[in-house]
This record gives C-alpha cells, sequence and structure tokens, in this order.
C-alpha cells in the first residue's frame, strides 16, 4: 500500500485541489493521501477564509485520508520555509513513498535543475538578488532574473517567478536538504492562475477567485465539489469565515498599543516600523494600510505576513528559532477509515509526537521529550504560537464557537469511513 503526501492550504478546498489530489494518487500508484494543511493563517499572510477544523473536513470529503496541520510558523513563512516545513513534517511522519505537488511548469526535469542550482550557487543568487532589490526591483522578479542567467533550460523570467514553479523548487531543495526518501512528482496546474481573480462558470477557479466570489455575494458553485462546498456553505451560513474588518481593527489596536516596540517582532526590520505607526494613524480600511506600508523592495505578500506576525506576538527572540530546526509535533485534523490504518501502519516510522488531543498535549510532549530538554521548550514555544493563532482567530469570526476559544483543546477530530 503506497501513501502520497501533499502540502497544501485548501483555502477553500475546490476542483482544482480535487484534479490534484486525483492525479497525485494516479501518479504516485497510491491507495492513501495525506496532507499537510495550513492552519489558521496562511502563506501570504493572510487569515484563512474559515477554520482549519471546517478545511480538513472539506478535504476529507473529497476523499483526503489524512490532514495534519503544518505549525504556524512554517505555514506563514516565505516558500523556503513553508516548503521545508512541510516536507519535514512528511518525513517526521513516517510510511510517505512520495509527494506530488502542482507547478505551472508540469515537468519535474526543468524543477530539478533549478532547485539544484539553487543549493550549489545560493550565495551568489543571493549576492545578485540584493544588488537587484537596491535597484527597485521586486524580489521574485529580481531572483527570477537573476536565475535566467544561471540556467541551461530556455524559460521564460515570468515562468521562475511563477507562484507554484517556485514552490515547486523549494520542495525539492528541501527533499534533498532533509535527505528525504520520498519520490518528488509534480502535475500541471489546470485552470486559472494561483492569483487570477476572474473566472467563468465550468473553469477550475483558483481560491483567490473563489474568495472574490464569496465577497461579492456571487454563487460559487460549480467550482467545488459537492460535499465540500456543502460544508463550506454551512461554516459561512453559521458566521464562521474570518472577517477582513475585525482583523484590521484588531491590527490597529496592537500597533497602536505599543509603537515602540514593533521592531521585537519577527519581519519588522529596517526601520519600517516607522511606516507601520504612521500609516496606522490614517488608514480607513486594511488595504490602505498594506498600500501604505509596501514599496518597491517590500512585496505585499511580505507586509501581509508581518502584519500576521504582529497581530500574534510572533517575537524575533522566537521564531527565527523554530523555523532554523524543524516542527516538534504534529497535530491531526482529519482522518478517514484508510488513513487510521496508514497512520497505524506507519507508527514506527514516526519520529514526532503526533497530538489528537490537546486536553493530554503537555504531559504528552514532557513525556515525549523530557522536562529538561531544550526539545521540551521549544515544543512549549511552537504550542503556545498555536493556542494564541486558535484564540485570536475566534476574534476574526464573524460568530464566536459557543464553547469559547481554545478550540483546540475542545474540537473533536474529523472521521470519515
Amino acid at each position: 500500500m503506497r501513501t502520497v503526501g501533499l502540502i497544501t492550504e485548501y483555502n477553500p478546498f475546490h476542483n482544482g485541489h480535487l484534479h490534484h489530489l486525483q492525479e497525485s494518487l494516479r501518479r504516485a500508484e497510491a491507495d492513501v493521501s495525506v496532507a499537510v494543511m495550513s492552519g489558521h493563517f496562511l502563506q501570504r499572510g493572510e487569515p484563512a477564509l474559515v477554520d482549519k477544523w471546517v478545511r480538513a473536513e472539506m478535504a476529507l470529503s473529497a476523499g483526503v485520508d489524512v490532514v495534519i496541520e503544518l505549525p504556524l510558523p512554517w505555514a506563514c513563512s516565505s516558500a523556503p520555509d513553508f516548503a521545508r516545513g512541510g516536507i519535514q513534517a512528511l518525513n517526521a511522519l513516517g510510511g510517505i513513498d512520495a509527494l506530488c505537488f502542482g507547478s505551472e511548469s508540469g515537468a519535474l526535469e526543468p524543477l530539478q535543475h533549478w532547485a539544484d542550482v539553487l543549493s550549489s550557487q545560493e550565495l551568489v543568487i543571493k549576492e545578485k538578488t540584493s544588488q537587484l532589490l537596491r535597484q527597485g526591483v521586486s524580489y521574485p522578479q529580481a531572483r527570477a532574473r537573476v536565475l535566467s542567467g544561471l540556467l541551461a533550460f530556455d524559460l521564460h523570467v515570468n515562468e521562475l517567478a511563477s507562484p507554484n514553479n517556485i514552490l515547486g523548487i523549494e520542495y525539492l531543495k528541501a527533499v534533498f536538504q532533509t535527505e528525504s526518501s520520498v519520490q518528488p512528482l509534480t502535475i500541471q496546474r489546470l485552470g486559472a492562475g494561483y492569483h487570477d481573480t476572474h473566472v467563468s462558470e465550468g473553469q477550475i477557479a483558483s481560491a483567490t477567485g473563489i474568495r472574490k466570489r464569496l465577497r461579492q455575494g456571487q454563487a460559487v458553485q460549480g467550482f467545488l465539489p459537492p460535499a465540500a462546498l456543502h460544508i463550506l456553505e454551512g461554516a459561512l451560513n453559521n458566521g464562521q469565515s474570518s472577517s477582513d474588518e475585525r482583523y484590521f481593527l484588531l491590527l490597529l489596536s496592537q500597533i497602536l498599543r505599543e509603537p515602540t516596540g514593533l521592531d521585537a517582532y519577527w519581519l519588522v526590520e529596517n526601520g519600517i516600523e516607522n511606516r507601520l505607526r504612521a500609516n496606522a494613524d490614517s488608514a480607513v480600511d486594511l488595504e490602505e494600510l498594506i498600500s501604505g506600508i509596501k514599496s518597491r523592495q517590500l512585496t505585499r505578500t511580505r507586509v501581509q505576513r508581518m502584519l500576521i506576525s504582529i497581530l500574534l506576538g510572533m517575537k524575533k527572540t522566537t521564531v527565527p528559532k523554530l523555523l532554523s530546526s524543524r516542527p516538534v509535533y504534529l497535530h491531526l485534523l482529519a482522518v478517514s477509515e484508510r488513513g487510521r490504518a496508514f497512520l497505524a501502519r506507519s507508527r514506527k516510522q514516526r519520529n514526532l509526537p503526533l497530538i489528537q488531543n490537546f486536553s493530554r498535549v503537555y504531559p504528552i510532549l514532557k513525556r515525549y521529550y523530557g522536562a529538561a530538554s531544550a526539545e521540551y521548550q521549544q515544543s512549549l514555544q511552537q504550542l503556545d504560537l498555536e493556542l494564541r493563532a486558535t484564540r485570536i482567530y475566534t476574534l476574526l469570526q464573524h460568530k464566536q464557537a459557543k464553547r469559547g476559544r481554545n478550540r483546540d483543546f475542545y474540537q473533536s477530530l474529523h472521521q470519515s469511513k
């Protein structure tokens, strides 16, 4: 019985994700699928449309067998850290035979070549990219220009800057760097582009386009598998979606509360705290705040991750240390009957604690690592960030869960046959 790993966000799960899942199982000749999925805050520095349990349930309804949460520091990071965290989680879970990711390229050979170049000439690429950044070129385009001069494959600069190609390269780098035994595979992304917000009936829409339609009150039937659509509509009707207005106000309160201490937060550097304070005093909505902070050297995505860092209190003294290591526990969000059989079979290959019920998370981690160990302290730091992210995410939702904000401690595991 073979197992394929997927690194995902499912924000929300749509027909493109279903195609990826089905093709991944086919290409890997796998019987079981395991998704490592971002939690409440995502790689581009945005709150998820709906919470991690709803998105895990949607994935399970579409045929994913196991959903593991990608811990916050990696989930809300740039492509290299996001990819490495996902690969490390799959490695630690054990029993994963293949990794399949979508890409604009659709071919593994050029992506592998790019990954090899990035790994072997990392310092040269970093220096040349920095030079272009100082000239006002954005980071994705600067890196693409540098790479296009180093690569043997005849590809357009824009292809090197395509979001899924970038992530694919980083997955391949992480497979090499972590000495992973997973077999990398890629399939071509279909339908609308990653950032494309315009979609037509019958088309595979991007998650960005689907979220835009939902914000405008438009129907999204036909873009999501029926079972996933039913789950999403139920969550939206129950007020479980996040609110940009609430997010904006919470951000402002945090920025204005400690204007002289902003540089203690991860990603707040090079004097950007001054622009943060100035724009917090005048911005009327989230878009105006982000636009006012953004600069030629600072991408929108970087600004958004920085704002998430401020909102969640992600300190420079903590996050870089976590990212330089690996996740120290895994959180199981959803599992099918086939997934349970896989987890039982691969148990001896697992080298991190797999947490289902957070009501016993502290004694589990203490017993696994030992109370005096550095790993135990690191696990507490990771846990603290995860719990804080869940509590704060409930403040962004239109309607609060009835049982309180510590949902990680009482939310039941989604299971299916």
